[in-house]
């Protein structure tokens, strides 16, 4: 009877126990303008991008902070070789990622999707 109790209460948590969701900015993004997919994964308290495809494959391009849709940080141009203060809002499979310059006021982006 014991062993039941146990095992009816194990499955009763399990069931009401909501199941902790990935933050929106994870997962593999296609940048359209290169082709180049960049995964977003956490490191830390932050979202790492890491290059998947290409002539960068496997080097950083930045870290993120942040949650829901939107999240700031730093984001590295690799075929520049610049780092500027990146922000990106994802809405959706749509993210739109920029770099931005002059404490923010001049930003440059693109829309990526979701792979």
């Amino acid at each position: 009877m014991k062993t039941t109790i146990l095992a009816l209460a194990a499955a009763a948590a399990m069931i009401t126990t909501p199941a902790l969701a990935a933050e929106p900015i994870e997962g593999t993004w296609l940048r359209p303008s290169t082709g180049t997919l960049v995964r977003f994964a956490p490191c830390g308290a932050e979202f790492c991008g890491t290059v998947r495809n290409g002539e960068y494959a496997g080097q950083s391009i930045g870290r993120l902070s942040g949650g829901g849709s939107n999240y700031d940080g730093q984001i590295t141009d690799l075929a520049e070789g610049k780092t500027y203060r990146g922000k990106a809002r994802v809405n959706g499979n749509t993210m739109k990622l920029q770099g931005c310059v002059a404490g923010g006021l001049i930003c440059r982006g693109e829309d990526w999707q979701r792979q």
